[in-house]
């Protein structure tokens, strides 16, 4: 039996970006057809009369083993966040702790309407974030976080590093019907060494893989890494031979016009967090700039830790906001935003054969919202309605390949009240050996 939407305000995402009030027929995990009529029997009927079905957000950057540390390393710049809080936090989580985050993470994107994401995973106990992305029914990559050198706390020798991480890859990429996959999670140019870098190139050619990073997030890191190669975070990646549509590279705030340029001509794929990037104080990404270059941008909500949700309705409106002072009030349309949001997520994790948008043959990857709210009427302009005015509540549903994981605001496949109740008691044993 297959499933029926009927009756909504079906927002395609298609090349033509058509919006129209019809049906969606979903067989399998399948789109099968979307048309303002369709006759089908023996389907299972969900009326959406009042409702928006839209393509679901896919969220290029976020960090799933940091939910559990929302509210607990603020006010802080990027690298002293990293070292004094971050990452103590992150080797001090043990399965259970691990676990908790990442359900705690995975709840609040489903429930705000994300389908896909692309995660920076942990050092230690990666197979719990996988796991619980499977279970979860949410569509994503994720990697073991890849620390060498620096002032870190892992210390992990190289060749450790991409021992495991390829014992990781032979196990997460593809299960679940291929909905989970394995992307490479180097953390940023500081933190690895050049025999890293290395084994990371020869992984990400020998099984076709994202190659998952930050760049040119901080003035500090930008000059840090100056210091150690000489180069640019972008053309580090240009002269190692890394820069490709493969290439995701979260943040990309401070970068020169050569960069732009390099960045154009090899396909580097921007992940751009607006809101992170505002409470760390780092900067606002030139994203205007990228697009006229005809730089891939997707949205992201980062880490917990550094941004206190995952939300992308705040995502879309700061992207959308934050640009306007110094770029002009049309540099960023709400449609151009929400774009980012479902396409250029999809083109960012090479998904775009699949999913990002409502048609035919794609995987139903959705999410239905109720906009008939006191804070998002009137409106005549759907894009505008869903950038500027919607929040995260306005999420009835969400589905990821043809099943709902999300429905009437309640969670399929957690237990949310348990995962409320190990969230306090986590954090209280985290606190204890991070001490």
């Amino acid at each position: 039996m297959g499933i029926l939407l009927r009756n909504g305000l079906i927002v395609t995402q298609n090349p033509d970006r058509d919006v129209f009030h019809g049906d969606v027929l979903i067989e399998n995990d399948r789109i099968i057809q979307v048309k303002p009529q369709i006759h089908a029997d023996g389907h299972q009927i969900f009326d959406m009369n009042g409702k928006a079905v839209i393509p679901g957000f896919i969220q290029s950057h976020v960090h799933l083993c940091q939910t559990l540390f929302r509210n607990l390393a603020d006010d802080l710049e990027l690298l002293d966040w990293l070292e004094n809080r971050i990452w103590p936090f992150e080797m001090a989580h043990n399965s259970e702790s691990l676990r908790t985050s990442a359900q705690l993470g995975l709840a609040e994107l489903l429930l705000g309407g994300t389908t896909s994401i692309l995660d920076m995973g942990n050092g230690k106990f990666q197979d719990e974030i996988f796991s619980q992305m499977k279970q979860s029914g949410i569509r994503g990559y994720s990697g073991k976080v890849l620390m060498d050198t620096g002032n870190q706390p892992y210390k992990e020798t190289t060749r450790e590093a991409i021992d495991s991480t390829e014992k990781l890859i032979k196990k997460w990429h593809g299960p679940a019907d291929d909905r989970i996959h394995y992307a490479l999670a180097p953390r940023f140019v500081p933190s690895c060494s050049p025999e890293l870098w290395e084994g990371v190139k020869s992984l990400a050619g020998n099984y076709e893989l994202i190659i998952h990073t930050h760049s040119s997030e901080n003035r500090k890191e930008l000059q840090l890494v100056k210091e150690m190669t000489g180069q640019s975070n972008v053309e580090f990646f240009v002269k190692n031979e890394m820069a490709s549509p493969k290439l995701c590279l979260a943040h990309c705030i401070w970068v020169s016009e050569d960069e732009v340029k390099m960045m154009s001509e090899t396909g580097i794929n921007v992940l751009h967090c607006p809101s992170a990037n505002l409470k760390l104080g780092s900067g606002i990404a030139p994203v205007p700039r990228f697009l006229q270059n005809g730089i891939n941008v997707s949205l992201g909500a980062d880490g917990a830790a550094c941004n206190n949700s995952l939300d992308m309705f705040t995502e879309m409106r700061l992207a959308a906001l934050i640009q306007k002072p110094e770029a002009g009030v049309t540099s960023t349309s709400a449609q151009m935003i929400f774009d980012l949001a479902t396409l250029g997520g999809a083109r960012a994790l090479g998904l775009d054969k699949i999913t990002g948008s409502l048609e035919p043959g794609k995987k139903a990857d959705l999410a239905v919202l109720d906009l008939n709210k006191v804070h998002c009427i009137p409106a005549d302009n759907i894009y505008s309605q869903i950038v500027y005015s919607a929040r995260n509540t306005d999420v009835q549903h969400t589905m990821v390949d043809g099943k709902w994981v999300v429905f009437d605001r309640e969670l399929k496949n957690f237990p949310y009240e348990e995962i409320v109740k190990n969230t306090w008691e986590q954090v209280q044993k985290l606190f204890e050996r991070a001490k």
